[in-house]
C-alpha cells in the first residue's frame, strides 16, 4: 500500500470517528456504522489507529461486542432511545416548524428505535466473588 493510500484511509477514519462522536449527540446521525467504517479504514492503513479505536474506553468495546454479534448492552440501548427521543421531541416542539419535517424527524426516529431494538441485547457474564477473570 502507498503512503497516500495509507494517509488517505488515515484521514477517512478519522472522518468517520468524528461522525460518530457527533453521531453519539445528535439522533439523526448513526454513530455505529461510522465506527465500523472507521475500524475498517484503520485496519488497512494503521495499526496503532486501529489498536485505539478497539481499545478506547468510549467506544472500543461497543465496536467489538457489535462487530462479534453480541449485540449492544441494555444500558446502552436505554441510554440510546432516552437521547433520542428527547432530541427529536425537542428538535419538533421548538426547532422546526414545517409539518412535513417534524413527520419526517419522527418516522426516522420511530425506525431507529426499531432497529436497536431488534440488536440483540448484550449480557456480560457474571464474575463472581473469588473467581479470576482471565
Amino acid at each position: 500500500m502507498t503512503k497516500l493510500s495509507k494517509a488517505l484511509l488515515i484521514a477517512t477514519g478519522t472522518l468517520f470517528v468524528v461522525l460518530a462522536v457527533l453521531g453519539m449527540l445528535l439522533p439523526v446521525l448513526p454513530t455505529t456504522p461510522f465506527l465500523l467504517l472507521a475500524a475498517w479504514c484503520y485496519a488497512r492503513s494503521s495499526e496503532r489507529f486501529y489498536h485505539w479505536l478497539m481499545t478506547n474506553r468510549w467506544f472500543g468495546e461497543y465496536i467489538r461486542n457489535y462487530h462479534e454479534g453480541l449485540g449492544m448492552a441494555f444500558r446502552q440501548k436505554i441510554l440510546t432511545l432516552l437521547l433520542l427521543w428527547l432530541t427529536i421531541a425537542n428538535t419538533v416542539c421548538f426547532v422546526v416548524t414545517a409539518l412535513w419535517l417534524k413527520i419526517t424527524l419522527i418516522v426516522i426516529a420511530a425506525g431507529v428505535t426499531l432497529h436497536l431494538i431488534t440488536i440483540k441485547t448484550y449480557r456480560p457474564p457474571v464474575v463472581e466473588e473469588g473467581d479470576v477473570k482471565d
